[in-house]
Order: C-alpha cells, then sequence, then structure tokens
C-alpha cells in the first residue's frame, strides 16, 4: 500500500511536469498582424500622422467631422514633436484644425505657450493663441546660440527703450 501512494505521487509529479510545459507554451503572445491587421504600405509612415489624445471623455461626430475631448486633455503628436495639455481639445478633422481651450500648455521642442484658447492649423504649422480676458498670453523660446561663437553668450547692444529716432529725410 504504501509503494502504490508512492508510485502515485511520483505519477502526479511527473504528470504535473508534463502538463507545466504545456499551460506555459499554451499562453501566446499577439503577433504584429493580430495586433495591426492592415498595416499601412511600405511607403506610408504611421508615426508621421499619429496623434495621440488622452482625456477623460472624447466623443466623435462622423457628420461633421469633428472630434471633441473633454476633461484633463492630454496630445502627443511625435511628428510636430508637440505635446499639449488642456480642459477640451477639438479636432476638426475637414479644417486641419486643432482648437484648446481651458487652460492650455503646449510644449514643443523646448518652446512653451501658455493661455486660454490655441487654434493649432495643422498645414501651416502655426498657433494662434488667446489670453483669458484681462490677461496675457505667455511664451518662451530657446533662443539658438549665434553662428561661430564658442558657446558663450551672445553679444548684442543693450537694450534701450528709449531709442533715438533718425529725423525723416525730406527732399
Amino acid at each position: 500500500m504504501i509503494l502504490n501512494k508512492k508510485i502515485s505521487k511520483l505519477l502526479i509529479l511527473k504528470g504535473f511536469a508534463l502538463i507545466v510545459p504545456l499551460a506555459v507554451n499554451a499562453v501566446t503572445y499577439p503577433t504584429s498582424a493580430q495586433i495591426n491587421p492592415n498595416p499601412p504600405p511600405n511607403n506610408q509612415n504611421p508615426s508621421g500622422r499619429t496623434m495621440t489624445v488622452r482625456s477623460d471623455i472624447q466623443e466623435a461626430d462622423s457628420r461633421t467631422g469633428v472630434v471633441t475631448a473633454r476633461g484633463n486633455v492630454q496630445i502627443n503628436y511625435p511628428a510636430r514633436q508637440i505635446q499639449a495639455t488642456a480642459a477640451q481639445a477639438q479636432y476638426f478633422s475637414r479644417e486641419r484644425r486643432i482648437v484648446l481651450s481651458g487652460d492650455v500648455f503646449i510644449l514643443q521642442e523646448g518652446n512653451t505657450i501658455r493661455g486660454e484658447t490655441v487654434t493649432y492649423l495643422i498645414d501651416e504649422g502655426r498657433f494662434i493663441v488667446l489670453p483669458q480676458s484681462q490677461g496675457q498670453v505667455e511664451s518662451v523660446y530657446l533662443v539658438p546660440v549665434g553662428q561661430g561663437t564658442d558657446g558663450g553668450s551672445d553679444v548684442t547692444a543693450p537694450f534701450n527703450p528709449k531709442p533715438a529716432f533718425k529725423s525723416p529725410i525730406s527732399p
């Protein structure tokens, strides 16, 4: 009887040893074809067109082509090196523009813009920024070091708030 228990335990352990690799191999990971069943043709670069929008709520209207995101909106547009946050964002696909509103902050290549409403014209790569009423827009730009310098600061004329104007030349 004791021998039968030992043999049955051994068989169970050996059986378990055979089942574990089968169970582990049964877990498969999705292939790239399963993740993206319709990959773009080789001549297209999807990363150049991808814009990721994260928010609490998103709505899309196929009739108007407008996508609206509300609440803690975060936008990442790697092709233009743009990262943005806002309370709301609307993407007008037919006009190719994005309107962000509510405490908007945009970072692009180290430059920043802060305002209440920002319209980004995608084809022009242009921002139109409006402040809150009685407020101002804030922009911070990285100014490259001048050509031919050793990396030190640029030499410029001192700022003069009251420059001397030249008198007009009359014939």
